[in-house]
């Protein structure tokens, strides 16, 4: 039973076909980040025109890799949200095209969904009661898992998301976009104690986030520095990497503990953050909890995790009306 699924909320375009199971049958992304870099920055407009340049060809690439005929794909589905409404639309047409094409059903994907679920694709399944940390350029949450589709909001962020504090301070202090994973490159000669950056809500018992408080220490220690000098960029990136993943892994702890849950998840585009699966690593197993990281090449915008969240609900007997609108704003819960 596959699912052919489209992903193009922001500048990926990705076409995947993906069984219940969360085997891949096929999976195919085009970036647009060569194109954007120019701009420091997503251009809603540019990136929508590319999707429309590259959806087809990439839905005749997955099907042709999987050794599959449209009249093979049991439904299709796309992304409806959260994104850039110009960007979604273009998934969500071909998929309901094709649909109607087909005679088949589809369903409306919430972009969150495909990458909470995403840990439990790649041989992890099935879908079971969990905590999950959801850390993306433009989300920062904690969810806990009852089942597919019953989820609990623990926390997310009051401001900026994790990635987009990232982005940010990369931006400030010259690197080029996407600066996460510059970042994490610098971090790597750094030292993570040489600046003291703030990490907000780590008081009490609460789980969510802020990370517009570093982004501001960062500016306003930047006239001190001498970036300049290969080292001081080094300790600059360690310390700012230090203070957003020290806060994500202890408010996932932080949340195990309140439930109860034994089993952890991360997943999204900062979770790729090598700092980050390291620190996670360690202090699971320290804490005897079991963690569950996105493969890397599922942890950023792709089809895969859409198609699998899909035959997950498709498994339900859910399925959307092809007048199912786009959501720039859709909420996970």
């Amino acid at each position: 039973m596959p699912i052919l699924a489209l992903e193009s909320s922001c500048d990926e375009t990705a076409a995947a076909i993906c069984t219940p199971d969360g085997t891949l049958l096929a999976s195919r992304i085009s970036s647009q980040a060569d194109i954007h870099r120019l701009y420091g920055g997503v251009v809603p407009e540019v990136a929508s025109r590319n999707h429309i340049l590259h959806v087809r060809p990439l839905v005749e690439e997955v099907l042709a890799e999987a050794g599959l005929r449209l009249s093979e794909i049991a439904a299709f589905a796309a992304t409806s949200g959260p994104g850039l409404v110009s960007s979604l639309l273009i998934g969500t047409s071909m998929a309901k095209a094709l649909a109607v094409a087909e005679n088949k059903p589809f369903l409306a994907v919430n972009h969150m969904e495909g990458h909470l679920l995403s840990p439990f694709m790649a041989g992890n399944g099935p879908v079971r009661p969990s905590i999950a940390l959801i850390v993306s350029g433009g989300h920062t949450m904690l969810v806990q898992v009852r089942a597919v589709g019953d989820y609990i909001l623990l926390g997310r962020t009051r401001d900026d998301a994790a990635g987009e504090a990232f982005d940010k301070v990369a931006k400030m202090i010259g690197l080029p976009y996407p600066g996460g994973p510059e970042i994490d490159k610098q971090a790597r000669l750094g030292d993570p104690h040489a600046y003291t950056f703030p990490r907000s809500f780590m008081d009490g018992q609460s789980l969510e986030f802020s990370f517009s408080g570093l982004k501001t220490a960062v500016l306003y220690e930047l006239p001190k520095l001498d970036l300049e000098n290969p080292v001081v960029l080094a300790n600059v990136c360690a310390s700012v990497q230090e203070a957003i993943t020290g806060v994500l892994v202890e408010k996932l702890i932080l949340a195990a503990h309140q439930t109860g849950e034994t089993l952890l998840t991360v997943s999204g585009g900062v979770s790729c953050n090598r700092g980050l699966r390291e620190k996670l690593t360690t202090r699971c197993e320290k804490e005897g909890l079991t963690l569950l990281l996105a493969r890397p090449d599922l942890c950023t915008d792709n089809a895969g995790m859409i198609a699998f969240a899909a035959a997950q609900r498709f498994q339900l007997g859910h399925t959307s009306p092809l007048e199912a609108d786009v959501d720039p704003n859709l909420s996970l819960v």
